[in-house]
């Protein structure tokens, strides 16, 4: 079945899900803030690119967003010239931006106000994912427009699952942060102390990668961690402002985070070594820097 979308966000992540899209014979429309990305977008998929928010959600069933925080979905969302008040009636808005949960729910009432459907679903699985269609993909809103906006999302997402209501999606997303930072801080400290120590670093990760501390980031991050190499996609600087999300709903709710706090600050030292456009497995990094 063709559907039309507009895809508002061609970053990283989002112009490779539209390309996803496109290639999937829906009819595309998309917008970038950027005009040139939007242009180049074009040339390479079967789709209209849009100089406005308003052209490129036109008459469209789905519009989906994959932006970069809060005040980005605020800009692009609310007011007279937004998406909320533009859509048609009855149209599924998909947001793939990790945002607060908060945010989510306020976006999912004011659609309701108009006859909108709003679900909540960031993504993980990084660049590398958006570009091979795999992404992991957690939602929050109704069973009914999940059930329909499901196949839309399955252009590029491996596993796309409701999670519960609105903000539901965003919540799920801050446990897998907060997995991934203690996650990678551990695996960081566990390389260096085989280099330290002298060990023959293929061989240990050969050995571990086989037991109980096997894990996606020591399969697909472990050996570039050793070499040094951190140009993965997913950058230092979103990291701590998904941390910083993760800790502001936990502060809320009165739940304590005190390593994923610990790995925030870690995180904050590797900016000030000049690498917050280095990707999240760079922890390694600040334990190699000499005291």
């Amino acid at each position: 079945m063709i559907r039309n979308i507009g895809f508002i966000g061609l970053g990283v992540m989002g112009y490779p899900m539209a390309g996803h899209l496109a290639d999937r014979w829906h009819s595309v429309n998309v917008f970038n803030r950027t005009p040139e990305r939007t242009e180049r977008w074009q040339k390479a998929h079967n789709g209209k690119a849009c100089s406005t928010i308003v052209e490129a959600i036109n008459g469209c069933d789905f519009v989906i967003t994959c932006v970069g925080a809060d005040p980005d979905l605020t800009s692009i969302y609310l007011g007279s010239d937004g998406i909320i008040a533009n859509a048609r009636p009855g149209s599924i808005l998909i947001d793939h931006t990790t945002a607060s949960a908060a945010m989510a729910e306020q976006l999912a009432e004011a659609a309701r106000a108009r006859d909108l459907h709003f679900i909540d679903a960031p993504v993980s699985g990084g660049q590398p994912g958006a570009e091979k269609g795999q992404l992991t993909i957690m939602c929050g809103g109704t069973e009914k427009a999940f059930e329909t906006a499901k196949p839309v999302m399955e252009a590029y997402g491996k596993a796309v699952n409701l999670m519960g209501p609105s903000g539901a999606g965003q919540r799920t997303k801050m446990v897998n942060q907060i997995a991934v930072a203690g996650l990678l801080q551990a695996l960081s400290e566990a390389l260096n102390f085989a280099q330290q120590a002298g060990l023959d670093t293929a061989k240990v990760l050969d050995v571990i990668s086989k037991g109980a501390a096997q894990s996606w980031q020591m399969d697909n991050r472990g050996e570039s961690m050793l070499a040094g190499h951190f140009d993965h996609g997913f950058a230092v600087n979103w990291m701590r402002k998904d941390l910083a999300i993760c800790m502001a709903e936990a502060e809320a709710r009165h739940i304590p985070l005190p390593i994923t706090a610990l790995v925030d600050s870690f995180y904050e030292d590797i900016q000030a070594m000049g690498g917050g456009r280095w990707d999240t497995s760079s922890l390694i990094e600040r334990l190699r820097k000499p005291t």
